[in-house]
C-alpha cells in the first residue's frame, strides 16, 4: 500500500487530500481538509503558517509521493502572484519532508478525472466522489481539488515532471 497527499495551493486556503492506494481501482481515503491563513495577519506570516502546515500534514501522515498542482494564471495577477509565492512555500516543504514531488497541470488533473480537459470544478468534484466512493462531493472545493490531485497522480502512475531528493 502506497500512499500520497495531494495539494491545491493557495495562500488564504490550501486544500489537501491523502489517499491510500494499491493499484488505480484500489483506494482509501484517509484525509481530507485545508489550511486556512487569517486574512488579518501580514503575508509573510501567511506564507509561514502554510509552510508549517505543510511540514505538520507531511510528517503526520508521511506519504510516500506529493502532488502538487501547478498554476493557472487568470486575469487577476495580483492574486496570482501571491498564489505562486504559497506554492513555492509548499514545494520547498514538500521536497524537504518528503522528497518525492510530482507535479500536475489543471489540463492534466481535468482529463485524468473526467476525460475532458475542459471539465468544470463540480464535474471533476463529481468524479472524485465517484472514483473514491464517497457518499457526497468532499467540501470545501480547495479540499476536493486536492484529492483531485493526488487521484490524477494515482491515475497516471505518477509520469509526470518529478523531483526527488534523498
Amino acid at each position: 500500500m502506497k500512499r500520497v497527499i495531494g495539494f491545491d495551493p493557495g495562500f488564504a486556503i490550501v486544500g489537501y487530500g491523502i489517499i491510500d492506494y494499491d493499484g488505480p481501482s484500489n483506494k482509501t481515503v484517509v484525509d481530507y481538509g485545508v489550511i486556512n491563513t487569517p486574512k488579518e495577519e501580514s503575508f509573510p506570516t501567511r506564507l509561514a503558517l502554510i509552510y508549517q502546515g505543510i511540514c505538520k500534514l507531511i510528517e503526520k501522515y508521511k506519504p510516500d509521493d506529493v502532488a502538487v498542482e501547478e498554476l493557472f494564471f487568470n486575469t487577476n495577477i495580483t492574486t496570482g502572484i501571491n498564489v505562486a509565492h504559497a506554492r513555492g512555500v509548499i514545494l520547498l516543504a514538500a521536497i524537504h519532508q518528503c522528497g518525492r514531488l510530482y507535479e500536475y497541470t489543471p489540463l492534466q488533473i481535468k482529463q485524468a478525472m473526467t476525460g475532458y480537459g475542459r471539465a468544470d470544478k463540480r464535474q471533476i468534484q463529481e468524479m472524485v466522489r465517484v472514483y473514491l466512493g464517497l457518499a457526497s462531493r468532499p467540501k470545501p472545493d480547495d479540499a476536493a481539488d486536492a484529492l483531485a490531485v493526488a487521484l490524477t497522480h494515482i491515475q497516471t502512475g505518477g509520469f509526470s515532471d518529478k523531483f526527488f531528493i534523498n
